[in-house]
């Protein structure tokens, strides 16, 4: 592969694949030019050194996880004064959100930032940053849904409280989805991580998802 081929969003989507395979930490230089088929030396043309490489790994996975919202833009326009419930509504978002997770590029980066936040503080302000994101938007949900007299009146304080006891089940389930996808992609080496999409999906943690949140949202 010639020099003029290699860029360095080639670069870091080699970085984060490697990572995934063998964890960020034992990711070494030589591993992603080999994967790029190019010369170690090569990768100095577009990164000063691993650490700058590392940086811009996490950078552009803070730009690719932002732009994942657990709500999509105009969906509460379903809300008012139409026939669907919480029930059914969550119920479409949380099948919606876990199976992104599907998506390669999105499930590779989020084990990535996951796996740094212990180690790296702008991943774990990543991590943070979604998971207040995700509390945000179920609180807007629950507001249309007050408005729309389909539960009942809650006070601003009430309404965060439940988004982020709703959130937090939420992102436990879809970690604990992420975290079983990981080890069957590892326990099926032959694959490739590349032919994630072959291998079977475990809807396990979404249905026990959605039946803790329809449990809660039956009680309003």
């Amino acid at each position: 592969m010639s020099k003029k081929n290699i860029s360095q969003e080639k670069i870091i989507q080699s970085f984060i694949t490697s990572a995934f395979e063998k964890s960020p930490g034992a990711t070494s230089l030589a591993d992603i030019a080999e994967s790029l088929e190019i010369k170690k030396a090569s990768l100095y043309n577009h990164f000063e050194n691993r650490d700058a490489m590392y940086d811009a790994t996490v950078y552009h996975c803070k730009k690719e996880i932002e732009a994942v919202r657990f709500l999509p833009e105009k969906s509460l326009e379903q809300i008012p004064n139409g026939k669907t419930t919480p029930s059914t509504f969550f119920k479409k978002l949380l099948t919606r959100f876990f199976e992104m997770y599907e998506n390669e590029p999105l499930f590779q980066m989020y084990v990535f930032v996951r796996t740094e936040q212990y180690f790296n503080i702008d991943a774990l302000n990543i991590v943070e940053t979604e998971n207040n994101n995700i509390i945000s938007d179920i609180k807007d949900i629950l507001t249309s849904f007050v408005k729309a007299e389909k539960i009942q009146k809650k006070t601003d304080k009430e309404l965060k409280d439940l988004a982020t006891a709703i959130a937090g089940i939420i992102i436990q389930q879809r970690d604990f989805y992420v975290a079983t996808k990981k080890e069957t992609v590892r326990q099926n080496p032959d694959c490739g991580v590349g032919s994630l999409f072959a291998l079977p999906t475990d809807m396990t943690a979404l249905n026990q998802t959605v039946k803790i949140v329809d449990c809660i949202l039956k009680t309003l």
